[in-house]
């Protein structure tokens, strides 16, 4: 069994990594996306053992947010998030695209007129007729 060094290491495990770059909480998260097709590894998918090199190019889901990001360093130890984030960059495109999208979301729901309060009993039954009438 080989133990992470103070040397660069030259490749890593898929799983391994997204792990240690906190893209998921847990190993086990990470394994679970990769088998489910929700990250791409140079434009094809991938193995959670597939081997990362730097420079290679990852395209991931996250619940509604889409990734993509350039590979800078390996690394098979998660450490700090200040640490983690020297491991990846996103592109200018994926930024921009998710935080379009985050405007969308927001925007989206800004306009649904909800009621100040739950309905009451009265309100449940008529609500209730009516739906029954449709």
């Amino acid at each position: 069994m080989t133990h992470a060094t103070t040397e660069a290491l030259n490749q890593a495990r898929a799983d391994v990594w997204l792990w240690a770059a906190r893209m998921y909480k847990t190993r086990s998260l990470a394994k679970q996306a990769i088998d489910g097709g929700k990250v791409e590894v140079n434009g094809a998918g991938c193995k959670p053992a597939k081997v990362l090199h730097v420079g290679d190019s990852i395209r991931l889901t996250r619940g509604e947010e889409r990734l993509e990001l350039q590979v800078l360093a390996l690394c098979e130890r998660r450490g700090p998030a200040s640490a983690a984030q020297l491991l990846y960059r996103e592109t200018d495109a994926s930024r921009a695209a998710r935080e379009q999208a985050r405007e969308q979301r927001r925007l989206s729901g800004a306009g649904l007129n909800r009621p100040p309060t739950r309905p009451n009993k009265q309100e449940r039954r008529e609500l209730r007729r009516l739906k029954d009438s449709s």
